[in-house]
């Protein structure tokens, strides 16, 4: 499993932050963003979950134009499962655990888009090392499946949140709706619309890019991984 990884040259060793990425695949845009989570103090690391089908950065795919790849990226999202990438993510875990940059014990995760219900798991899967999870806009948060995401509040005490768009197609305010309720039962969780954004609303270049919403889920996430993990 190729991953990106980046960590600050100094002040070491660094809590782990997992970087679950969206649909599209690894990219140049995901990868400043693992940079910007990696400078505030964090070994973030940000696996390519593609690689059981060989293939990372699939190129461009915003605009009429590159129709053929987002087909082809819909195809590979459905190559990859929760169970999947939870044996993904227990192997990246024993991987850190040998590098000297990264800090031993508490972990942070954060999902995009597909992968929001992927970071969510990881803190149901491993409950005492994965101690804050995040979705920002992810999609299949509330379903009948045992593993569904909204169970994680009555599986683990650790820190999660849920930032979502106002206007998502993949992710009706009806599912955010039973998610809030789910969350108000709970106190280690919370649920936020980021009013007037659309889905991918935090990449830097999409065109539903809203900067206001994109630096405020920045801050959400630097709070949530300093209270859980520093």
């Amino acid at each position: 499993m190729n991953t990106f990884i980046c960590h600050p040259e100094r002040g070491g060793p660094h809590p782990l932050v997992i970087f679950l990425m969206d649909a599209p695949g690894i990219r140049e845009e995901l990868r400043d963003m693992a940079r910007r989570l990696g400078t505030v103090g964090y070994y973030v690391t940000l696996p390519n979950l593609y690689y059981r089908s060989g293939v990372e950065d699939l190129g461009p795919f915003v605009g009429e134009a590159y129709a053929a790849t987002r087909q082809s990226y819909m195809q590979l999202m459905a190559t990859i499962d929760i169970p999947k990438v939870m044996t993904d993510i227990d192997a990246l875990l024993a991987f850190v655990d040998r590098e000297a940059a990264a800090a031993p014990g508490t972990a942070g995760c954060v999902g995009y888009c597909m992968s929001g219900r992927y970071a969510i798991n990881a803190a149901m899967r491993h409950p005492d090392r994965v101690r804050a999870a995040a979705s920002i806009y992810g999609v299949e948060l509330v379903t009948a499946a045992p593993d569904s995401p909204h169970l994680a509040m009555q599986r683990t005490d650790a820190r999660l949140y849920f930032g979502c768009a106002e206007i998502d197609q993949y992710a009706p305010l009806a599912m955010i709706d039973e998610l809030r309720a789910e969350a108000n039962k709970s106190g280690n969780a919370e649920v936020e619309i980021y009013p007037g954004t659309h889905h991918g609303f935090a990449f830097p270049q999409r065109p539903v890019y809203d900067k206001a919403a994109a630096e405020r889920h920045w801050e959400r996430l630097f709070a949530l991984f300093e209270d859980a993990l520093q």
